[in-house]
């Protein structure tokens, strides 16, 4: 289920303290940084991720397939860093979304 704009808001103002769980290097987007990503998520469920700082439209497609791949909602993305947010059912302390 897709978020909604209220609830992105709401990510937003969250994820703003947050520190990047996940630095991808030079070597760009791998399966291995993709099943960190994949960890971070199930463990913390809003994240932040650093992408590196090269050609704009190449951040973009980095930042897109991360959000397609793990299947989790773009909050937000500024400069070389996007947050992402995906429900854990099975977590115990859940982020719980406003309605």
């Amino acid at each position: 289920m897709p978020i909604t704009d209220h609830q992105r808001r709401w990510l937003k103002k969250q994820a703003h303290h947050l520190k990047p769980v996940v630095l991808l290097g030079a070597a760009g987007l791998s399966d291995a940084v993709l099943a960190e990503v994949e960890l971070a998520l199930e463990h913390h469920e809003l994240i932040k991720v650093k992408v590196p700082g090269g050609d704009h439209d190449e951040r973009d497609a980095i930042v897109d397939a991360i959000a397609e791949r793990t299947n989790a909602d773009l909050v937000q993305r500024i400069g070389n860093t996007a947050s992402y947010f995906r429900a854990n059912p099975e977590r115990r302390e859940r982020i719980l979304l406003p309605l």
